[in-house]
């Protein structure tokens, strides 16, 4: 191994290699993260050594020899007789699983205890992530953001903000790695961050454990603003009035942020502001809050309806897993965006039932029970 790739595999050693959680609160009090910024865990890219992304993605196969093949997925490419877009976004949506909730809480009865170690999916997870390369990356249920992720991805040019959840079921969990939470990351070569906010999602007033990070962007390239979320709704059945009730709120705070920022001529001279809105929404598309976002005032349509013939239904999941409780295969994640400022380029398109396999996920080859979605996008 010669000495550039010696130096990278001992950077990705060390950041890969830490077991000591960062020193938390070990109460379960809520903080009111309620548009604080005080509270936003924001870190820039600054390493002492970047990362070279060919490279790491080589060393995460190579730490994955013996495993099972990955899911193959291509890109459907859409709008095929328009020119190709100069500055493409790249936007990643995914519920990576929580580790302490995977090990600990979440019962995946035809899923092996080994693949479910820690020292097997921060590989995968960053393989996948390698993979695709996104602009932005918005994730759910992150309990390694200090000692994983935020250090490896600040290496390939990745600022980003994490928010844990006030009561994180994470930390009732022995040998916890902390509360788990949305981050979201963004790639500083492309993007300039204007405005950060971290929101406690609040329901008739009242705060719930549920969170989203938003970021205000600044397009260096084409020196547009495009505003992102990243949010994950409530979860079971029966919260369905909850789960509607956070995503007016979650839509009302990005209303307000895009009003600010327009009646600013230095952040977003004369025009509208998109928005990307990406989460695991806990909700199939019958539900209210589904609803709620296609009837808003802000324009939005979700992206994965792309793929499908009529450009209206969504896929038919986005989440496959085994439980004691019965099998659920159902879409609960989804990318949102402004249809009227932004263009759909490129989706990738789901694995088939025979490729998840009849285990269903998480597996040796995939590290979540929630797909990854990845969408280009481009200014119209």
């Amino acid at each position: 191994m010669g000495g550039g790739a010696t130096r990278l595999y001992n950077a990705l050693t060390r950041a890969l290699s830490s077991s000591s959680p960062l020193p938390l609160p070990s109460s379960h009090q809520p903080v009111d993260t309620n548009l604080d910024p005080a509270f936003s865990q924001e870190q820039e890219a600054s390493p002492v050594c970047p990362l070279d992304p060919e490279e790491l993605l080589r060393q995460c196969e190579e730490a994955l020899r013996d495993r099972q093949p990955r899911l193959h997925r291509k890109f459907t490419r859409l709008n095929d007789g328009a020119s190709a877009p100069s500055s493409p976004i790249r936007v990643m949506q995914w519920n990576i699983l929580a580790q302490a909730l995977g090990e600990g809480l979440d019962s995946f009865v035809q899923c092996p205890p080994e693949a479910l170690s820690w020292s097997r999916r921060k590989y995968l997870i960053l393989e996948e992530i390698l993979t695709y390369r996104p602009h932005i990356l918005c994730l759910q249920e992150v309990d390694h953001y200090y000692d994983t992720l935020q250090p490896v991805l600040a290496g390939l040019g990745y600022r980003s903000s994490f928010c844990p959840k006030p009561w994180s079921p994470c930390l009732d969990v022995e040998g916890n790695n902390g509360p788990d939470g949305c981050a979201l990351f963004v790639d500083q070569s492309r993007y300039e961050c204007l405005d950060s906010v971290n929101i406690r999602l609040s329901a008739m007033r009242i705060p719930t454990n549920q969170v989203a990070v938003v970021m205000m962007l600044h397009c260096r390239s084409t020196g547009k603003c495009v505003c992102v979320a990243v949010t994950h709704l409530k979860a079971r059945s029966g919260w369905e009035w909850l789960r509607s009730t956070q995503g007016s709120d979650l839509l009302r705070h990005l209303q307000n942020l895009v009003q600010k920022h327009s009646d600013d001529p230095a952040a977003a001279p004369g025009s509208n502001i998109p928005l990307i809105i990406c989460g695991d929404f806990n909700a199939v598309p019958t539900e209210e809050v589904y609803h709620r976002f296609t009837a808003s005032p802000l324009g939005l349509d979700s992206a994965y309806k792309k793929l499908s013939p009529d450009g209206l239904t969504e896929p038919e999941y986005t989440t496959w897993k085994i439980r004691p409780t019965g099998e659920c295969c159902s879409t609960l994640d989804y990318i949102w965006y402004s249809h009227d400022t932004l263009r759909v380029d490129a989706v990738l398109d789901m694995p088939t039932e025979e490729q998840i396999g009849p285990n269903r996920l998480p597996s040796f080859s995939y590290p979540s029970d929630h797909l990854s979605l990845v969408c280009d996008f481009s200014f119209k």
